[in-house]
């Protein structure tokens, strides 16, 4: 499990003084661009290289307890299912152990013409996927 912690910013609230719902999904965007660039994949090379990107294709949210401004978020991000160009996350907002948000995120690996592609080895080996393959 990764962890990926924020503070909340005045910014993240509504009139309300509660974070704004939509925010949500950018804390564990930063939280999953954190995670993958922890697993040593390099996103912008991928990209240029190899024309490949991850896409969010669904998520499932709960909204369980408000957050609000100053308080210091963790973000837990851990594998729940895979395929060989899929990945299904799960993502969960904490506050000092009490859990406020929780998403089930599938990525998708695409091909910069929309076109779905493999996940890539690096990925896939760093995540436990599947095991590198050796030439020896």
């Amino acid at each position: 499990m990764h962890q990926f912690s924020l503070r909340v910013y005045y910014e993240d609230t509504d009139l309300a003084g509660i974070v704004y719902y939509a925010n949500y999904l950018k804390f564990i965007e930063r939280a999953r661009s954190e995670w993958v660039r922890g697993l040593g994949v390099d996103q912008v090379a991928l990209r240029a290289e190899a024309g490949l990107v991850f896409a969010v294709r669904r998520v499932e949210a709960d909204y369980l307890l408000p957050s609000y401004f100053d308080d210091l978020l963790v973000v837990e991000t851990s594998v729940l299912a895979h395929t060989g160009a899929r990945i299904v996350l799960r993502q969960d907002v904490c506050r000092a152990g009490a859990l406020l948000f929780s998403a089930q995120v599938t990525l998708v690996c695409l091909r910069l013409n929309g076109a779905a592609a493999r996940l890539p080895q690096a990925l896939r080996a760093a995540i436990g996927i599947f095991p590198p393959v050796t030439v020896e």
